[in-house]
């Protein structure tokens, strides 16, 4: 594509934004144009702004290393140089609120992975391949913000990636009652073995707020679009637990469904199988050409086999067999901060692009 958009990255120094950063290297559509982070990285070439705390396993890319980092409090000087931002801003939920709108009335549109605003009613909260209809609430934000072509726009959280595609892909048959436990590598905290040398050979039975997320998330993006804001769905009920588990990166879920109705194991596996949304019909950038596959094995998925399916992008899912309490169970894996958090994003952006929402400036 030529011309392409022109994209800032807020919190670009962090675990997230190095990830928005690798994966949008030479990306067909969009191009890093900015870097924003907090005051204390502001003045510095990105790549010094990272030196020593560069979490990726490839080394930065040459056409931001010598990028001078913006403070991310400047909306003025970040918002002239791009058509649009994502948002990996390290900051309280109210504060990141606040810049993250401050961004979008500035005219620049915000595609955040960041969870302060994925229960604001009129902010679309989207994975593309199960609730694209979603960005229809963009035009009431708009409205309420009083903008042309600013909104935000937000990914759900890295937790859910790993079942709630499952259960959209059954959900013909009515699930109405899901235990899951997620399994959750320490890049999701932002982490790696070095910064967390405590992690290894451990694990925490607890992390803050995930709970809570992995429950009623997936109930909003099975919700309606409503008088311009987003109401959320009222079944399944989720029961969940999450746990820290020494991974550097991939979320396993173990997962336990009733059904309203009464599928056979063929008829569930086809749907996992035959599953695909916007993004495979319009051959997006990021989209992986199968969004969930069946692994037939016994020991999978695994993470170190299946964590890089799909680019990252896709969901494995096997161990699928009759439960003698539930009526079936099944282990799910998704790569946490690809899908479940800045490729997830880009793909968002990507969709909103083919649908207009984005554009240049």
């Amino acid at each position: 594509m030529e011309n392409k958009l022109k994209v800032g990255i807020l919190g670009a120094t962090g675990m997230v934004g190095q990830r928005f950063i690798t994966l949008l290297e030479n990306h067909p559509w969009f191009e890093v144009a900015c870097v924003a982070a907090s005051p204390r990285s502001a003045g510095k070439t990105y790549e010094r702004a990272v030196s020593g705390r560069w979490k990726m396993n490839t080394p930065v890319p040459n056409a931001v290393k010598n990028l001078v980092v913006v403070d991310v409090n400047d909306i003025k000087h970040v918002s002239s140089s791009v058509d649009f931002v994502f948002s990996a801003v390290d900051m309280s939920k109210d504060e990141i609120r606040t810049i993250e709108e401050k961004y979008a009335i500035s005219e620049t549109p915000v595609v955040s992975n960041n969870s302060a605003h994925r229960w604001t009613p009129d902010v679309p909260m989207v994975v593309p391949e199960i609730n694209p209809e979603h960005f229809a609430v963009i035009p009431s934000q708009r409205k309420r913000l009083g903008t042309k072509r600013g909104f935000v726009a937000v990914k759900p959280n890295c937790s859910i990636q790993s079942y709630a595609p499952v259960l959209t892909a059954w959900r013909e048959f009515e699930p109405y009652e899901v235990v899951v436990t997620t399994y959750q590598a320490i890049s999701g905290a932002g982490k790696t073995f070095k910064d967390w040398p405590e992690m290894e050979g451990n694990v925490i039975p607890y992390i803050g707020g995930e709970e809570e997320k992995s429950e009623l998330e997936p109930l909003r993006l099975w919700g309606k679009v409503v008088d311009g804001k987003i109401e959320k769905a009222d079944k399944p009920v989720i029961t969940s637990q999450c746990i820290r588990v020494p991974v550097l990166n991939g979320h396993t879920a173990a997962v336990f469904v009733k059904f309203r109705k009464s599928p056979t194991k063929d008829q569930l596996i086809d749907r996992i199988n035959s599953f695909h949304g916007l993004p495979q019909e319009l051959d997006l950038p990021s989209a992986p050409k199968q969004f969930i596959r069946y692994m037939g094995e016994a020991d999978r998925p695994q993470v170190r086999m299946d964590v890089d399916y799909e680019n990252g992008m896709g969901i494995s899912v096997g161990r699928l067999r009759r439960d003698t309490v539930y009526d079936w169970k099944f282990v799910g894996l998704s790569h946490n901060t690809v899908r479940g958090a800045a490729g997830g994003a880009i793909l968002c952006a990507e969709t909103l692009m083919a649908k207009g929402y984005i554009e240049k400036k």
